[in-house]
C-alpha cells in the first residue's frame, strides 16, 4: 500500500481538525479542537504513556481534574472530560503554562538523548524488532492485560524505549479486556466486563495516505474480517493494536477482540489469527519490515506463516525455502511450565479456519498440521501453537534458568533420540521495568545514591553506590512505604466493603485495620491451585498465633483473581474470605479485590516481605517479587522461577528443598512447615530486633544486599540488553544472510533437508575401536554413508555430563576411506582417558553451515 509523504492538513469536521503526520511511514489521526492553541501540546503529552513511569506531569494533570486523575491516572481521559473553557483557563495561567513547557522540553530531551543501543551498537544492521504479544500491561489507563505475560511485554517495551532499541509492539485492542473482580457478601468472586471506550484510551487510530482509517483484511471462513488499527506511543517506541469491532464485519466477527482470554477454542483461534496474520500484514501496510520477529508466547505463532508467505510473494520461493530463510529472524519465548498450558486446536477447526489460507502457501492441510504436531502421522493429534512457533523460529528461550530446563523437558519429544539436555531451548530470565514499580520515596533514594540515568545503560556502579546509603535512610524508606500502604489499604477496603453491602460497623472497622508499624506480608497473584495461595492456611491455628502476637504482630495483605472458568481457584478465594471473617484475624489480614496494575504497585511498594508459594517447577518465572526489590521489600519464596537463581541467604528467605515433587500432599505439608518455621525463627525476630535508634540493623543489612545485588540483575533493562545482544542482533544478521539474493540460502537449506531426509536411512556404523594413548584414548569409528555426501553430516564422540556439567561432545576427523566400500570412511578423535570407554558414544548429526541443529533439522544416528 503506497503511503504519502509526511504532511498535515486541516479539514473542518463538526468542529474538529484532523491532523496527520508520518512517524516513519505511518499516518496518525488525532482529534484536535479547531484553533485551540495549547491543546495539541497537552495531547502530545497525554498520548505518550511515558507518563506511566515518568511522573513529572502528575501534578499538572491533577490540577485539571483532581478526582478523575486520582481515580484513573489517565491524562487522555482528563483531557476528554475537561471543557474547552476549563482547559483554556489553565493554559492562560503562566505557572501552568511553564509547567507544560517544561514537560514538553523534558519529553523532547528524552527522545533525543543518546541511548544505550545507539552508543553500544552504532551501525548495527537491526532496523526493527516486531514484538508480538496477546497482552501488554502499560498502564491501568489501557486495560488490555491479564497478568504476568502482559507485565513482561509492557515492561520490555518501556525498557526498549529507555535503551533506544528499535522495537515495535503488536497486540490486540479488546473491547472489554480482562474481567474486573468483585467479591460479594458471601466471599464469592463475581466477574464484570466494563467496556473500553477507544475515545477515552490513550491511543490514536492509524490513517493511510488517502485519509482513510488504515484497515487490515484477513480471511475467515465464508468472509473477510476487517481489522481497525491503532497506535500507542510508549516513549521512544510504538505499540500497534488491532481490533475487529469494525462496522463492516458481521456481528460474530466484530466480537473476536471482545475480551482477553474469553470464550472457547474457536474464539481463541480467531484472536490468534488476528494477532499473527493481521499483525504482520499491518506492519507491511505501515511500511515496517522487521528484521526480527519476537513471539512472546505461542499465541502469535501464525506470524511465522504470514512472514514466510510475504517472503514467497517477494522472491518467488516455495514455502520450505521461505520458511528456512525467514525463521532465523524469528525468536520464540515460551512462558509455559506445563504441557496443558499450550494452546491446542482440533484438526477440524484448523481446517475450517486455515484451509484456504494454507492453499495460498502451496501446502496441503497435512503439511500445515505437521508443523503443529509431535507426530505428523497421527490424524487425531491436536495442533499445538508452541510447536508451530518452535518449527518456525531460529531460537527458543524460557524465562528463567529453571524454566529453560523445564522447557527442554517439555519439548524434548520434538527432538527424538536427542539427549534432553541438548533440546535447543535456552533462557533469558525476565526482568521488570524498575521506574514503573518504584515508589516516589524509593525513586528519591535511588536517584540520590545512583543518579537519574541508572536504568538507561549499564548498572556497573549500582551495587557500590547503594552500599553508601545509611541504615537510617533504608529504615525510613521502609517505614514510610509501609505506612502509605496501610493508609491506602484502609481506604480501599472500606470502599470495597461499602460496595458489597457490608454493615456500617464493618466499614468503620476497615478504616482502622492493620498497623503502620507491624511486619507486613504481601501476597498477590492469580489464584490457581499450583500457586498454592492457601499454603499459609495449612495450619490456621499456627498462622493465627503469628498474626495476633501482641509483642511481635504480623499482618497480611492478600489479593488476586481466579479465572472465571477456574472453579478450584475461586474456591481458594472463598476459603480466604471465610478465614478473614474470624474475629481474631480481622484486624491483621485483609483481602483487596480487583487485583490490577495499580494495586500491584501499591503492594510491592509497601510490603516488607513478599511471599510466593508455587509448586516447583510450575512458576515459569514470576515477576511480582522482582518489583518488591526496588522498594526494599524482601522475598520469602519457594525455590522456583526467578527466585531459584536469585536466592542466597543474604538477600532473602527460601522455602522448599529445591526439588520437584509434583502435587504430593506430603510436600505441601513440608513446605507449609518450612514457611511457618522461616517466619517464626528468622523473619519475625530479625524485623523486631532493633538498635538504640529503633532501627532493625540486620533487616536493613538484608534490604541493602537485596537491592544492591538483585535489582540490577532482575531489571527489564538487563533482559532487553540480553535479548538484543544474544538474540536480536545475531538473528538480524542471520536473516539478512539467508534472505540475500532472493533467498538462495534458504532454498539451499530446504534442499539439504529434503535430500538428507531421503538418504539418511542408507547410513550405518561399522566397527568401533579404542586404543589407550597415555592420558588420552583414541577412538576410531567406521561409518558407511550410503548415498549421503560426507559434507552434509558431522560425526561426533559424545558422553553425558556428570554433576550438572554439560555433555562432552567433540567432532571426529574423517581420516581415510575404508577399503572395498564406496563412500565409507574411518573417523578418529582423541578423548581424555580419565573416563571409561563405555561412557563415550559415536553419533552422526546433520550439518549445513549456519544451520541450527537440531532446531532446524533433528535427525541423529547413534553408534548404539
Amino acid at each position: 500500500m503506497p503511503l504519502a509523504p509526511a504532511r498535515k492538513r486541516r479539514t473542518a469536521r463538526k468542529g474538529w481538525v484532523m491532523s496527520q503526520e508520518t512517524p516513519g511511514s505511518s499516518l496518525i489521526h488525532r482529534r484536535l479542537p479547531i484553533e485551540f492553541e495549547g491543546f495539541e501540546s497537552l495531547a502530545d503529552l497525554a498520548l505518550d504513556v511515558r507518563w506511566s513511569w515518568n511522573h513529572g506531569g502528575d501534578e499538572m494533570w491533577r490540577q485539571l481534574h483532581p478526582e478523575l486523575w486520582d481515580s484513573t491516572q489517565n491524562p487522555w481521559l482528563v483531557l476528554q472530560m475537561s471543557s474547552r473553557d476549563h482547559l483554556q483557563r489553565h493554559l492562560s495561567d503562566p505557572a501552568f503554562r511553564k509547567q507544560l513547557d517544561d514537560l514538553l522540553q523534558a519529553k523532547k530531551q528524552a527522545a533525543e538523548a543518546p541511548s544505550w543501543f545507539g552508543e553500544a551498537h552504532a551501525g548495527a544492521a537491526l532496523g526493527a524488532v516486531a514484538y508480538f504479544s496477546m497482552e501488554f500491561m502499560l498502564s491501568e489507563a489501557l486495560p488490555i492485560y491479564s497478568g504476568g505475560l502482559g507485565n513482561v511485554a509492557g515492561d520490555q517495551l518501556k525498557s526498549a524505549s529507555d535503551l533506544g532499541v528499535p522495537l515495535v509492539g503488536i497486540g490486540l485492542l479488546y473491547q472489554q479486556g480482562y474481567f474486573r473482580q468483585v467479591i460479594d457478601k458471601n466471599g464469592a468472586q463475581q466477574a464484570l466486563y466494563p467496556y473500553n471506550d477507544p475515545g477515552q484510551l490513550p491511543i490514536t487510530p492509524l490513517w493511510n495516505a488517502d485519509g482513510e482509517w488504515l484497515r487490515i483484511e484477513i480471511p475467515m471462513p465464508g468472509c473477510s474480517v476487517w481489522l481497525r488499527t491503532w497506535q500507542v506511543q510508549v516513549g521512544r517506541v510504538k505499540l500497534y493494536l488491532l481490533d475487529s469491532n469494525d462496522a463492516a464485519n458481521p456481528p460474530a466477527q466484530r466480537a473476536i477482540t471482545s475480551e482477553l482470554y474469553g470464550g472457547g477454542p474457536e474464539l481463541r483461534l480467531q484472536q490468534e489469527m488476528v494477532l499473527g496474520i493481521g499483525g504482520w500484514r499491518m506492519l507491511q501496510a505501515l511500511g515496517i519490515h522487521p528484521d526480527v520477529c519476537h513471539l512472546n508466547e505461542g499465541h502469535a505463532a501464525f506470524a511465522v506463516l504470514e512472514r514466510a508467505r510475504t517472503f514467497m510473494q517477494e522472491t518467488g520461493q516455495p514455502f520450505a525455502a521461505a520458511l528456512a530463510a525467514t525463521r532465523t529472524g524469528n525468536l520464540f519465548t515460551t512462558h509455559t511450565a506445563v504441557a496443558a498450558g499450550f494452546d491446542l486446536f482440533p484438526p477440524a477447526l484448523i481446517e475450517q479456519y486455515l484451509g484456504s489460507y494454507v492453499a495460498g502457501l502451496g501446502l496441503s492441510l497435512h503439511d500445515l498440521l505437521a508443523l503443529g504436531r509431535r507426530n505428523p502421522g497421527d490424524p487425531a493429534e491436536s495442533f499445538n501453537m508452541a510447536y508451530l512457533a518452535i518449527r518456525g523460529s531460529g531460537a527458543v528461550n524460557g524465562v528463567s534458568r529453571l524454566h529453560g530446563k523445564v522447557s527442554r523437558s517439555l519439548f524434548a519429544p520434538l527432538f527424538p533420540r536427542w539427549p534432553e539436555v541438548e533440546t535447543p531451548i535456552g533462557s533469558v530470565t525476565n526482568g521488570v521495568h524498575m521506574p514503573t514499580w518504584d515508589s516516589a520515596d524509593a525513586d528519591r533514594l535511588w536517584t540520590e545514591s545512583c543518579g537519574k540515568e541508572r536504568w538507561r545503560g549499564g548498572a556497573d556502579t549500582l551495587e557500590q553506590d547503594l552500599r553508601r546509603v545509611s541504615d537510617a535512610e533504608f529504615w525510613e524508606l521502609r517505614s514510610k512505604s509501609r505506612a502509605a500502604l496501610i493508609e491506602y489499604t484502609r481506604k480501599r477496603l472500606s470502599k470495597q466493603l461499602a460496595a458489597s453491602g457490608a454493615s456500617s460497623a464493618a466499614i468503620e472497622r476497615a478504616r482502622h485495620v492493620l498497623s503502620p508499624n507491624a511486619l507486613t506480608l504481601g501476597f498477590a497473584r492469580r489464584f490457581a491451585t499450583y500457586k498454592r495461595p492457601d499454603l499459609l492456611l495449612f495450619d490456621t491455628d499456627r498462622f493465627i498465633r503469628l498474626l495476633a502476637n501482641p509483642d511481635r504482630p504480623v499482618q497480611l495483605i492478600i489479593a488476586g483473581k481466579a479465572h472465571p472458568a477456574d472453579q478450584p481457584g475461586q474456591d481458594l478465594i472463598r476459603r480466604w474470605m471465610r478465614f478473614l471473617e474470624r474475629p481474631e484475624v480481622r484486624d491483621h489480614a485483609v483481602f483487596l479485590s480487583d487485583y490490577d496494575m495499580d494495586l500491584t504497585g501499591r503492594l510491592v511498594q509497601g510490603a516488607d516481605v513478599w511471599v510466593n508459594t508455587p509448586r516447583r517447577p510450575w512458576e515459569a518465572c514470576g515477576t511480582s517479587g522482582m518489583k518488591a526489590l526496588v522498594n526494599g521489600g524482601i522475598n520469602l519464596s519457594e525455590l522456583d522461577g526467578w527466585w531459584a537463581e536469585a536466592y542466597t541467604p543474604q538477600v532473602g528467605w527460601a522455602i522448599g528443598d529445591g526439588n520437584e515433587h509434583g502435587d504430593d500432599p506430603y510436600w505441601d505439608a513440608a513446605d507449609a512447615e518450612s514457611l511457618y518455621d522461616r517466619l517464626e525463627r528468622e523473619v519475625i525476630p530479625e524485623f523486631y530486633t532493633r538498635d538504640k535508634n529503633g532501627v532493625a540493623v540486620a533487616w536493613v543489612t538484608r534490604i541493602r544486599e537485596s537491592m544492591a545485588q538483585l535489582t540490577p540483575r532482575f531489571a527489564a533493562t538487563r533482559a532487553v540488553r540480553q535479548y538484543t545482544e544474544e538474540h536480536y542482533l545475531p538473528a538480524a544478521a542471520a536473516y539478512h544472510e539467508r534472505a540475500a539474493n532472493g533467498g538462495i540460502i534458504g532454498q539451499q537449506i530446504a534442499d539439504w533437508q529434503r535430500n538428507t531426509d531421503s538418504q539418511w536411512p542408507s547410513m550405518r556404523f561399522g566397527h568401533v575401536r579404542t586404543t589407550p594413548q597415555g592420558e588420552w584414548r583414541l577412538f576410531e569409528v567406521e561409518l558407511y554413508l550410503g548415498d549421503l555426501d560426507p559434507r552434509v553430516v558431522r560425526v561426533e564422540i559424545y558422553a553425558d555430563g556428570v554433576d550438572d556439567v554439560d555433555p562432552f561432545r567433540l567432532e571426529m576427523t574423517r581420516s581415510r576411506p575404508l577399503n572395498g566400500t564406496p563412500n565409507a570412511f574411518l573417523y578418529t578423535v582423541s578423548v581424555p582417558g580419565s573416563r571409561s570407554p563405555s561412557d563415550y558414544t559415536a553419533r552422526v548429526i546433520p550439518y549445513f553451515e549456519g544451520a541450527a541443529v537440531p532446531l532446524e533439522y533433528s535427525r541423529i544416528l547413534w553408534e548404539h
